[in-house]
């Protein structure tokens, strides 16, 4: 059975994007709550709201996570959910009021669009909109916190590809799924980890074919730019686990980006991956979970590239195809 991840029990999602300036926000909705969890493992993270995830923290379930491109500054897309969540009397409660928790994790894609205009409150709210307003698979690609998206960046913007942002959803055992929703905007190249070849990176100019960033970190004697990168995601379930485990899912998860991004959670990279179990099914196997968050990670990954569309003069995987 192969289901969209939007179709995963418990999970709406939604796009918001402006195309002129190339930037846009994705906002995962859990409407009866879900235990979240984060593990965040690049150099360069931009994220709000992730250490109540963790163990020993209060805050056990929450009811959106926010995937958005603008750097800094489109955080302030996730007031944008905040605000749509109050309007639905969502969120923790405290006493004479309930408080909308959102955590939030951001990729730099200022430097495709126009870098003056970001994810704000309106646009994540319109991703809110959007998302209760779905219906059929979810569009993948260059939409969304994806579509100012780009992989292969030790050169700069002359070398680069389109990234994107990309889903896949396995059914682990009868009618229990995990899935995975990446924006994949990394400084390293993507990998086809059943062939080792190349799919999306650093171009050779003018010559044409990859350049391979492993093998351009050892010709470059000091440090490279590094600007415009940071994979971000969610990983979902439908089981019933419980806070720790499901932190526990969103470290192994990151395995996925290992297995399919060369290198990963490098310094100029912010890459946090964010876990979801809304409880609608079984108590869950972590073991089980954990280890098809990372492989459903890396079939996002694959995805992103390969329905990435070229925009502001950065060619995708479709145009050598």
């Amino acid at each position: 059975m192969t289901i969209s991840f939007n179709a995963i029990p418990g999970l709406q999602v939604g796009h918001a994007q402006n195309l002129d300036a190339i930037t846009g926000c994705t906002v995962v909705l859990t409407p009866n709550g879900a235990t979240a969890g984060v593990d965040q493992r690049g150099g360069a993270p931009g994220t709000r709201e992730t250490d109540l995830l963790r163990p020993m923290h209060l805050v056990e379930q929450v009811h959106a996570v926010l995937l958005t491109g603008g750097s800094a500054f489109g955080l302030a897309a996730a007031d944008g959910v905040a605000r749509w969540l109050e309007e639905q009397q969502l969120g923790f409660e405290a006493g004479p009021t309930r408080v909308p928790i959102v955590p939030a994790a951001v990729l730099f894609d200022l430097t495709i669009g126009r870098a003056n205009i970001r994810p704000d409150a309106h646009m994540g709210y319109e991703a809110c909109q959007n998302a209760v307003a779905a219906t059929g698979p979810l569009p993948l690609g260059s939409v969304g916190a994806g579509i100012g998206a780009t992989v292969g960046n030790i050169l700069g913007p002359p070398a680069r590809m389109k990234g994107g942002i990309g889903a896949a959803v396995i059914e682990v055992l009868p009618d229990v799924f995990v899935g995975a929703l990446i924006a994949v905007n990394c400084f390293g190249d993507v990998i086809d980890p059943h062939t080792c070849r190349i799919l999306a990176g650093v171009r050779k100019l003018p010559d044409g074919g990859f350049a391979d960033t492993m093998q351009l970190l050892t010709q470059i004697p000091s440090e490279p730019a590094g600007l415009g990168n940071t994979v971000i995601g969610v990983v979902a379930t439908n089981a019933t686990l419980p806070k720790e485990m499901v932190n526990k899912v969103a470290q192994m998860a990151h395995n996925g980006l290992a297995r399919t991004i060369r290198p990963a959670h490098t310094m100029f990279d912010g890459d946090t991956i964010f876990a979801l179990a809304t409880g609608q099914g079984p108590t869950g196997n972590v073991n089980l979970i954990g280890a098809y968050a990372a492989e459903a990670a890396a079939q996002a990954v694959l995805a992103a590239v390969k329905e990435a569309k070229s925009l502001g003069d950065t060619p995708a995987l479709a145009d050598f195809s």
